[in-house]
């Protein structure tokens, strides 16, 4: 019923997906551009109507009463943003502990302009020793995609510049707030 739901909803406000590619059981899931509380609403929606289940990570400060259950029940993760260092670890563990386990992450950080990428989505994804999803939200096509798979190599700076390249041509919901930075 959930996935019917989120298809007619989808569908109703004029949004398509385009998957190409089969989703890992375990994988980093980087999602780009993020400018928009609705890119969380459109790709909830989305994983939903294709019967998956994605968690995500959420600052600590969120999990109280009662919102701590919805987050919880939604797959939310909370993060304690002082300890970004241990964050990595305690995903690979998370990776480690789980048969699946499919994890959205944000690299921009922010819904603000933010050119300089976080690397905590790389990160994770290497020291787990699984692929990066990039998937993708366009507005001005009103498409969610997941068209490609990427295998960390550990040579960051090739392997982020190529990640960053596939998103050059996608038009956020503020194509003002979104960068790639410089390559």
């Amino acid at each position: 019923m959930k996935r019917f739901l989120s298809k007619h909803i989808l569908r109703l406000a004029g949004w398509k997906s385009d998957i190409s590619v089969e989703i890992p059981e375990k994988c980093v899931i980087c999602v780009a551009p993020h400018t928009s509380n609705w890119d969380f609403i459109i790709g909830k929606l989305f994983y939903v109507s294709i019967g998956k289940e994605a968690s995500f990570l959420i600052k600590d400060s969120w999990f109280f009463f009662p919102l701590n259950y919805l987050f919880h029940s939604m797959g939310g993760v909370p993060v304690d943003r002082s300890k970004s260092g241990e964050l990595t670890q305690q995903m690979a563990d998370l990776f480690l502990s789980k048969s699946r386990f499919q994890l959205a992450i944000t690299p921009e950080g922010t819904r603000k302009l933010s050119p300089q990428w976080k690397k905590g989505f790389y990160y994770i994804a290497l020291k787990s020793k699984v692929p990066i999803v990039l998937a993708t939200f366009d507005y001005e096509k009103k498409i969610v995609g997941i068209n490609r798979i990427f295998e960390p190599t550990g040579d960051e700076d090739a392997d982020l510049k190529e990640i960053k390249l596939y998103y050059r041509n996608v038009t956020a919901c503020h194509p003002e707030k979104f960068s790639i930075g410089e390559i």
